[in-house]
């Protein structure tokens, strides 16, 4: 089965460039696509310098759905928003008063990893950030999410010679120019050893091995590299040991029992052979058992709820996707959270674009309503979002008439 690479290479444009991250994008291209992925073969797509943060939104769903083992490479710069102080991906114009309407919401990559698996997931990263945010991320990290191995560094702003390279992703693309790809946690360890030297001790490495829990990164170290423990957090329901593993990608600890696989995976082996109503049955487990242990609106519940509207989603059925996304933000809403939170913008997000993908006018007018309430609660980051919702209610109603 072939592979997916995403090659995401974003900085912006004058005085705020960090960075010149589009300057690896050439010699990542040199790399033989199977290297790049650690598949036989596989298709890449090159992103340099985008524009718009929902242009990369949907270059990366369509890598996040594909089957097969997915690698990300991202070069670029870390900003927070000012409003809610969460990190971003710069883009093209991304300026520092515009992070949260022209930058990529480092959450949305969380948020569409969500249905992978750990076993094939995998992002390599070289960043570089504020002081502001470089403080964010040494203290909470860069969560991805459990469904996702993160390998990478975050270097602090350069001196005032000018934006800096990606040294980090140029080494990465040097190792692999032999035409070898050597495990994530080996070549990460192998980059880093190339750029130690530079790196003077500022950097932040991030190093979590799929399925971790997210932590926060540590400084660049002077002790041997790979041998820090992460612990890792079994899915809801599962029954597994907690146990831990080396950043090598070793376990450090054996398991006393072997370990059930990852439902993330079998979710989505279902899925990619259109066995839509099992996947389904499977996250509906899940879910089940999450909000008996631990209530409708616990973190778990929550997840496995956006789950299955995705699954929806991918079966086709934008109807029952639609109606999951209103009840998930109906839920966080109720549950106290803030009206723009991203967990909640996303659920409305996601309820509006299924409700635009509803063939059968009926059931478009019926989910109207709901809504436009939402959105009259949550606007979003995209204008207009609420003028377009009455503008097609007006055009469904016209039509009966």
């Amino acid at each position: 089965m072939p592979g997916t690479v995403l090659l995401l290479a974003a900085s912006p444009l004058g005085r705020g460039r960090l960075v010149d991250a589009a300057g690896v994008l050439p010699v990542l291209a040199a790399v033989a696509p199977a290297v790049l992925s650690g598949a036989d073969t596989a298709n890449v797509v090159e992103l340099a310098d985008p524009l718009e943060p929902q242009a990369v939104l949907t270059r990366l769903r369509a890598a996040a759905a594909a089957p097969g083992p997915l690698t990300v490479y991202i070069a670029g710069q870390v900003h927070l928003d000012r409003k809610q102080r969460l990190p971003h991906l710069a883009l093209a114009r991304t300026t520092a008063a515009t992070v949260r309407y022209t930058a990529l919401p480092w959450h949305w990559i969380r948020e569409e990893l969500r249905l992978r698996s750990a076993a094939d997931t995998g992002l390599v990263v070289d960043l570089h950030a504020d002081a502001e945010a470089w403080r964010y991320v040494a203290e909470r990290g860069l969560d991805c999410g459990p469904n996702a191995a993160v390998y990478g560094r975050v270097a602090p702003v350069p001196g005032r010679r000018g934006p800096a390279e990606p040294s980090y992703m140029k080494a990465v693309a040097t190792l692999l120019r032999s035409g070898h790809r050597p495990a994530l946690p080996v070549l990460h360890e192998q980059a880093l050893a190339r750029i130690a030297e530079s790196a003077a001790g500022r950097d932040l490495v991030l190093a979590v091995a799929g399925g971790s829990a997210p932590a926060p990164p540590f400084a660049h170290p002077s002790t041997p590299l790979g041998r820090p423990l992460v612990p890792t957090v079994p899915p809801p329901g599962t029954g597994q040991h907690t146990h831990a593993v080396a950043q090598d990608g070793q376990a450090a600890e054996p398991a006393p029992h072997p370990l059930p696989p990852d439902p993330h995976t079998l979710i989505s082996a279902a899925v990619r052979g259109g066995r839509h109503g099992e996947a389904d049955e499977l996250a509906a487990r899940y879910e089940s058992d999450a909000v008996r242990a631990y209530g409708p609106a616990s973190d778990a519940a929550l997840h496995w709820a956006e789950v299955r509207a995705d699954l929806a989603m991918f079966a086709g059925d934008a109807v029952g996707s639609c109606r999951a996304w209103l009840a998930v933000a109906g839920v966080r809403l109720a549950a106290g959270q803030a009206v723009d939170a991203p967990a909640v913008e996303a659920a409305v997000d996601r309820a509006h674009h299924q409700w635009g993908r509803i063939g059968d006018a009926a059931r478009a007018r019926e989910l109207g309503p709901a809504l436009t309430q939402l959105r009259l609660r949550v606007p979003g980051r995209r204008q207009g979002a609420l003028e377009n919702i009455q503008q097609q209610l007006l055009q469904l109603r016209s039509a009966v008439r």
